[in-house]
Parts: C-alpha cells; structure tokens; sequence
C-alpha cells in the first residue's frame, strides 16, 4: 500500500495527519505542495492536506480518527 500526504508546508493539520498514520503505523510519504507541481495537477490539489492511497485521493481534508480508522480498518 503507497500512502502519501500532500500538504503545504505550513498546513496545521498535516502535523496531526502524520501522528495519525504513525500511531497506526502506516508508513507515508509526504510531498509538499510547493515542491510538486506535478502531483498537485494530477490529483486536483486545492485544499491542505490531502492523502493518497494506491495512487487515489482518499481525502481532500483533515479525516478525523475514526475515519482513519475505518479506512484502513478495511485495507488490512
């Protein structure tokens, strides 16, 4: 499973997004707005943050714990 964050880089939700996915031990990277032009064209970016599973965009916003939880509750 390939779990991105794609966030500007002075986003306050992303810091709680990361400790989200660190205590569910999912391993993400992180690409930053700023430095990704690409990645911003090819998935829509328009809000910080957003996380890409497998190549879609999952949420375009701060998901709360439970949503978290339930969705990669259904990726295991």
């Amino acid at each position: 499973m390939d779990v991105m964050i794609i966030a500007t880089k002075d986003c306050t939700h992303r810091k709680h997004l990361e400790k989200e996915l660190e205590h569910l031990r999912i391993p993400y990277r992180l690409c930053f707005v700023e430095d990704c032009a690409d990645l911003v064209q090819k998935f829509g970016i328009r809000h910080s943050p957003n996380l890409i599973v497998d190549d879609q965009v999952v949420f375009r916003k701060q998901p709360t714990e439970e949503e978290l939880h339930a969705y990669f509750d259904t990726k295991a």
